[in-house]
């Protein structure tokens, strides 16, 4: 079930009420809470739930495991590896398997060794690298004894399948969820309406800016043979956008989404487009996926607390995982390498990537030097994301190089996206007046919006920009990750 479907705004509203008003206890909140999940999840495909059941089993399993034999490490330890490669195997079976027997096919032939493996129409789940990255984690933090394991096993399927980030996140830690499955919810008006504006403007950088970038995206790219260099440099930033829209619209709605049913869950982005380095961006775009890595992967490699150049290692190493997690192609691989080379950069010469909240992000406009800045870091993102939209890496190069050929700068029949440009700009210049709150919609009371029509004037009128500026309505992207 789409966040932005029809049978979505009969579900959330139905699932609410009853939430709130007829399965009043927390155990019975979470009983429902579970099986409001599953229906939400299964709407796609109610085969993907036994997956995810099979997961929530094994991980609960294994906490409950862990702490029985408290004092037998090795026991311990083999417990929680066996869990972790049992949830990685399900995950490269649905999303890996065919790359990984392609390219060793391929890699067997050129030695002589002619094997031809078949391959698998095999259909990817809808997010399970979200709640399969989730549950790990909570194994991983129940052997370290970070959390207790959990005795309830309601509570703990409530995590893993918590609907309104089931399928694209944010990533959550179970020692930030599981507290708040455990503990009594009141309804907050307060939060109630701040979720629900933050639901809105979610759903208006989906609908309006996204879906309506898509359909210039997909045509330019369906004819990248005959299209100018410079319109491609348009399809480029455009694609920038639609991903960035696409995916933090969804964990707007999703955050949203949480806080009507008394949850917190992590912001995912924080204004990303404004970062002035690489390892700025990061720390600003995709939040818990890269905590997730550092966590459970950069740390126990060693972190940073070791020569520079293992460092370099562990980060490049770290960016090709997150990369190939993206998607089963080596394009998805050299994205991540690119990333991680450039993170290492910064690493190597020791240039200054973190700064003071209160200088220059204060000033109503940027200098000169870090518009400069953000200008670049937004190019290099933009020109590393052709690998996310290319079918191959041919495609891609093929896009590079036409890119930068000798008629970059000549828009020939025109400029492709006329009609979103000024929405792409608008955003940006709503954002950073906004740059100091959580979410856009995050009204403070003063001036207009202190007064109640003003408000509400604001929310009609991005309800009709999402009811009368829609376009063919898009798949959210990450739901292929």
């Amino acid at each position: 079930m789409s966040f932005v479907s029809i049978q979505f705004l009969l579900f959330l509203p139905i699932v609410f009420l009853l939430y709130w008003f007829v399965f009043k206890p927390t155990k019975m909140q979470n009983i429902f809470i579970v099986l409001s999940s599953y229906v939400f999840y299964g709407w796609w495909d109610w085969r993907f739930l036994l997956l995810m059941a099979f997961t929530s089993i094994c991980c609960y399993a294994s906490g409950r495991a862990i702490e029985k034999f408290e004092g037998r490490n090795k026991l311990q330890r083999a417990i929680t590896a066996v869990n972790v490669i049992v949830n990685l195997a399900i995950l490269g079976v649905f999303k890996y398997y065919n790359f990984f027997v392609g390219n060793l096919d391929v890699l067997l032939s050129s030695m002589g060794f002619a094997l031809d493996w078949p391959t698998a129409n095999i259909i990817l789940p809808v997010g399970i690298s979200f709640y399969t990255f989730q549950a790990i984690g909570y194994s991983v933090d129940v052997y370290k004894k970070k959390i207790a394991a959990s005795h309830d096993i309601i509570d703990f399927f409530a995590f893993i399948s918590f609907f309104p980030q089931l399928v694209a996140g944010p990533i959550e830690r179970a020692s930030d969820m599981l507290p708040q499955f455990a503990r009594a919810r009141k309804f907050d008006y307060a939060s109630a309406v701040d979720g629900s504006r933050q639901m809105l403007w979610g759903m208006f950088k989906k609908v309006v800016i996204a879906d309506n970038c898509a359909p210039y995206i997909n045509t330019t790219w369906n004819n990248i043979d005959t299209t100018s260099s410079f319109n491609l440099m348009v399809v480029g930033f455009l694609f920038s956008f639609q991903v960035y829209c696409d995916f933090s619209g969804y964990c707007d709605i999703a955050v949203g989404c949480a806080k009507l049913f008394g949850f917190k869950l992590r912001a995912n982005f924080n204004y990303p487009y404004f970062s002035r380095n690489i390892p700025e961006f990061w720390r600003r775009w995709h939040i818990t996926l890269l905590a997730w890595f550092r966590e459970y992967v950069y740390f126990p490699l060693g972190g940073s607390r070791c020569s520079k150049l293992r460092c370099c290692f562990n980060t490049i190493f770290v960016f090709v995982l997150s990369g190939l997690w993206h998607g089963p192609d080596w394009s998805f691989v050299l994205y991540g390498c690119a990333h991680g080379l450039m993170c290492s950069f910064y690493v190597l010469t020791g240039i200054k990537t973190k700064y003071d909240h209160n200088v220059g992000w204060k000033r109503v406009l940027p200098s000169v030097k870090e518009l400069l800045m953000m200008l670049g870091t937004f190019t290099f993102v933009t020109l590393a994301r052709v690998m996310f939209r290319a079918q191959s890496l041919g495609e891609a190069w093929y896009y590079y190089k036409h890119v930068f050929s000798w008629s970059v700068f000549d828009p020939r029949g025109g400029v492709v996206g006329l009609k979103v440009i000024p929405l792409c700009i608008m955003l940006l210049v709503i954002e950073w007046i906004k740059r100091d709150n959580s979410h856009v919609l995050e009204l403070n009371g003063h001036g207009l919006m202190r007064h109640q029509w003003a408000r509400w004037t604001l929310y009609l009128v991005i309800v009709m920009a999402i009811v009368l500026m829609q376009a063919p309505q898009q798949d959210f992207i990450y739901f292929q990750f």
